[in-house]
């Protein structure tokens, strides 16, 4: 008998998990384990104006409980939806959103009431945020009561078992980043090897304006930067609640035109920013991971990340596929970018380097481990069922979207 998982995700903004979820669907028909995928809302607020909610990034059996934002659903009402959602699923294995907002408690306490086995997924690594003994308690009562745990990279991995969950039940999906229709490494190679012929002092920041991206400790940096090469340039691609900041502080420092805000982009004009640019920067206070630095190294473009970054390890190899720097610290910063300019001068083999690195972070890497991880979930319940049949089960149908309104 072949055994069900249902996955919980808060988002159906989250293009890369749809990229990864739409590969596990995929790879796994036919399988012994049938896959479930429940997204909670469309998007969040502050997802709002950097990009629209894309559906075609979906393709698998989806049901996305309300439209519209998430905040916008009153907690009473999610969580209620939420926690019948759980006793009602006759799936073997619950993986739940997260662990930070009450209804993801209120969806454990249902697993553990009914006996359903249950996983979490976190992102969260200690250098975050600042740990504090208030907030680890409940994070460690949480994890003590699930029975595995999808973390993102080492870091995560390290983070997990600091509060209390097994090692061997730990299980790291790499980050996959959704890339445009018809991407090849190939192509990308090229792309940036004539983008960069002409060798511009071009840096690049991409993401969302707010204050834990370490965008003034950019600006400081450039600033710096640019009192020893005046033809140096900076491109800031997102929207935030820091843009009048920023715009102010570019003022103050004198740096004119040499840079420019130009606002939330995607496609090939996203593209064509990673494969311009000398080398993108991320200076973030806290960053779970780091997703734009997978588009960046898919693109071949080498990127200085601040040591909070939680993709560090994995992906920012110092010298060879970009720098690691301090958070915080506008002079380190400054010596990494001024640095960049000549260790990354030779644009296809620093692209090489960058797209070899990547060749692991897909969404069908991804899609593989987590199946890896819930296949050992279920490992321990699937030898007290009954055998299981010789041919697999029948494949799910088609991919198709089921959306019921609030």
């Amino acid at each position: 008998m072949p055994h069900t998982v249902t996955i919980f995700h808060n988002v159906v903004w989250s293009r890369h998990k749809g990229e990864v979820f739409s590969a596990l669907h995929r790879d796994t028909a036919g399988g012994p384990i049938r896959y479930r995928f429940i997204q909670i809302a469309e998007t969040e607020y502050y997802r709002l104006g950097f990009s629209d909610v894309d559906y075609s990034a979906h393709r698998y059996p989806m049901q996305c409980l309300y439209n519209g934002c998430y905040e916008d659903v009153p907690v009473w009402k999610l969580t209620v939806r939420l926690v019948s959602e759980v006793l009602r699923s006759e799936s073997d294995l619950i993986v739940l959103p997260g662990y930070h907002r009450p209804e993801y408690w209120a969806m454990l306490l249902a697993c553990v009431v009914t006996g359903k086995r249950r996983a979490v997924f976190c992102d969260s690594t200690g250098r975050d945020r600042p740990r504090r003994l208030l907030t680890s308690i409940p994070k460690r009562v949480f994890f003590g009561l699930c029975n595995g745990y999808f973390g993102f990279g080492e870091r995560s991995r390290e983070y997990l078992v600091s509060l209390g969950a097994a090692p061997g039940q730990v299980f790291i999906p790499c980050q996959a980043a959704a890339l445009p229709p018809g991407y090849s490494a190939d192509a990308a190679l090229a792309a940036r090897t004539q983008a960069r012929a002409g060798g511009e002092s071009v840096f690049l920041y991409v993401g969302r304006l707010s204050p834990e991206k370490g965008l003034d400790t950019l600006l400081d940096a450039f600033a710096g930067l640019r009192r020893e090469l005046p033809d140096a340039r900076l491109r800031l691609v997102g929207s935030g609640p820091m843009e009048d900041a920023l715009r102010a502080r570019c003022t103050e420092l004198g740096l004119g035109d040499s840079v420019v805000l130009v606002g939330s982009l995607q496609g090939d004009a996203l593209s064509a920013e990673y494969n311009r640019a000398a080398c993108m920067v991320l200076p973030s206070t806290s960053e779970p991971w780091g997703l734009v630095v997978n588009e960046a190294l898919n693109h071949g473009c080498p990127t200085i990340a601040s040591d909070n970054c939680g993709c560090v390890p994995e992906l920012v190899h110092d010298g060879e596929t970009g720098f690691v720097v301090p958070a915080r610290d506008a002079a380190a910063l400054q010596v990494a970018m001024t640095r960049a300019l000549t260790v990354f001068a030779d644009a296809p083999a620093t692209a090489a380097r960058c797209l070899t690195v990547m060749s692991r972070f897909n969404p069908a890497a991804a899609a593989s481990h987590i199946a890896r991880g819930c296949s050992t979930l279920l490992a321990g319940r699937r030898s007290r069922s009954r055998p299981e049949a010789s041919e697999g089960p029948a494949a799910p149908s088609p991919a198709e979207v089921t959306r019921s309104g609030r």
